[in-house]
């Protein structure tokens, strides 16, 4: 019994360890939003200077300044209490009783929960034994080691390398998830979708920026599959990155020039290109009037073509109105109601899109535009 003794004093030693800093704690958060104050300051400026370059449009940086606000208000809350004292070094009666809990109660209901419930008799498992167990059962870490322990043993095993870096990249380690790859690259040979997700992974290592390292590796994608979506959007982000707009734009507008309109990655080239300064039009849309299906009644009767035009619009309008939509089905609703003339529900439209999409800056200013150019919502 002594031994759970020892553990359970080692145990109370470091939960003080942890908890007399905590003393002061106010002192040092209180510097800490000072800092946090210069640094959303700068913030405020740089966003201004990219608005002025254009890299940014006037909504973004909106919805830019408005969050660096927020954040600067509570930083200079949180300064104002720390140099007001409201805490003091020492600590409260409160902080002091809950130190105590902490110290002598927790480590205390620790050693009684595992003497009760644990398995203190159990015998070691050594790591070699638990790596060749069944893997049924086993957590992700387990079996990442698992893998990583054969690796080690066969680093010429290119098919375990190609397995275990995607598992990487979903754990989170970019830079061992490139590593992976560039040893599935050299055991397998390269491929397409082995070279973009090693450029993938090398600029999530590198916070999104393209590197020389990556770009090369979506070079070779594109040299292997010229029409692959992925390696060339990465490489229009390089682009961009480089401040060669000129050449981003190209790249960007050739890719959506492929884009059906549904695309995920559609929307995220849009972006790229407003940020540009390219206004973009929306390839297809959702179902619904088009403008060419509204002109297309012009054959029918006047009361035939009047009812057709408003069922498609009306359905179109309740849908959004229940449910919800994309910028490009607002759009849509928009211009079908401004072929039909009907001004009062198209600033209506405009209204609730604006709402509806309050949260989406391009959105909101895909919207905007359309507006101006349809006369609405002013």
């Amino acid at each position: 019994m002594s031994i759970w003794i020892v553990f359970a004093v080692l145990t109370a030693l470091a939960a003080l360890a942890v908890l007399v800093p905590l003393m002061r704690a106010r002192r040092r958060a209180a510097s800490a939003a000072l800092h946090d104050v210069e640094v959303y300051k700068a913030q405020l400026g740089e966003v201004e200077r990219d608005l002025e370059r254009g890299l940014v449009t006037p909504e973004a940086a909106e919805a830019a300044r408005t969050e660096i606000a927020r954040r600067l208000l509570a930083a200079n809350r949180e300064a104002e209490r720390g140099a007001s004292g409201t805490v003091s070094a020492s600590g409260s009666g409160p902080l002091r009783a809950v130190q105590l809990v902490a110290i002598v109660g927790v480590p205390a209901l620790a050693l009684g929960a595992y003497l009760a419930t644990g398995s203190p008799d159990l015998p070691d498992q050594p790591l070699q034994a638990r790596l060749e167990a069944p893997a049924t059962g086993r957590s992700l870490e387990e079996l990442v080691a698992r893998v990583e322990h054969q690796l080690s043993r066969n680093p010429s095993d290119g098919r375990g390398w190609a397995v275990l870096a995607p598992v990487y990249m979903r754990m989170g380690r970019a830079e061992d998830a490139a590593a992976a790859y560039a040893s599935a690259i050299r055991l397998l040979g390269s491929s397409p979708e082995r070279e973009t997700d090693m450029g993938e992974a090398l600029v999530i290592a590198n916070k999104g920026i393209v590197s020389a390292e990556a770009r090369a590796a979506f070079e070779r994608a594109v040299k292997l599959d010229s029409e692959a979506v992925k390696p060339r959007f990465f490489l229009a982000l390089a682009l961009t990155q480089e401040n060669r707009k000129d050449e981003a734009i190209d790249a960007w507008q050739a890719l959506l020039a492929e884009a059906k309109g549904d695309e995920p990655w559609a929307e995220a080239v849009r972006g790229q290109l407003a940020g540009l300064g390219v206004e973009t039009r929306v390839a297809s849309a959702p179902p619904g009037p088009t403008r060419e299906d509204v002109e297309a009644a012009a054959g029918l009767s006047d009361a035939e073509r009047a009812q057709m035009i408003r069922g498609m619009v009306d359905q179109l309008d309740t849908r959004l109105a229940e449910e919800g939509g994309s910028p490009e089905e607002w759009l849509r609703l928009m211009q079908a109601l401004s072929v039909l003339g009907d001004t009062q529900r198209l600033d209506a439209a405009v209204k609730r899109a604006r709402l509806a999409l309050k949260d989406d800056p391009e959105g909101l200013a895909r919207i905007d535009a359309a507006a101006r150019d349809l006369g609405a919502g002013s």
